[in-house]
């Protein structure tokens, strides 16, 4: 009974394993498009040269918003603040809850 299953395992392990030998699928030369181009190499390299010269790395709206100027003085801020804790309109301390 042990001998009929490992044949049959062996049978069916060298027929599943027949299509691991096939060859290699080249489809590079068959589905290739003929290109020739009409400008030459120091024709591409001075256009990407001057498109690198041009161009900004930067993105889009990430530039540093300006700083903002206030018109009132440090002293006037923290006594604001120093009111508003006491009011309990901004949370303090570790927990940062308002009582």
């Amino acid at each position: 009974m042990n001998a009929s299953k490992i044949i049959a395992v062996t049978a069916l392990a060298a027929l599943t394993s027949v299509g691991a030998f096939a060859g290699e699928a080249d489809y590079a030369e068959h589905n290739a498009q003929q290109f020739t181009s009409v400008r030459t190499t120091q024709e591409v390299r001075a256009e990407a040269a001057q498109v690198a010269k041009t161009r900004s790395t930067e993105p889009n709206g990430s530039r540093v918003a300006p700083r903002v100027v206030s018109s009132l003085d440090r002293a006037a801020v923290r006594a604001e603040t120093v009111a508003a804790v006491r009011a309990g309109q901004i949370a303090s301390g570790e927990l940062g809850l308002t009582m």
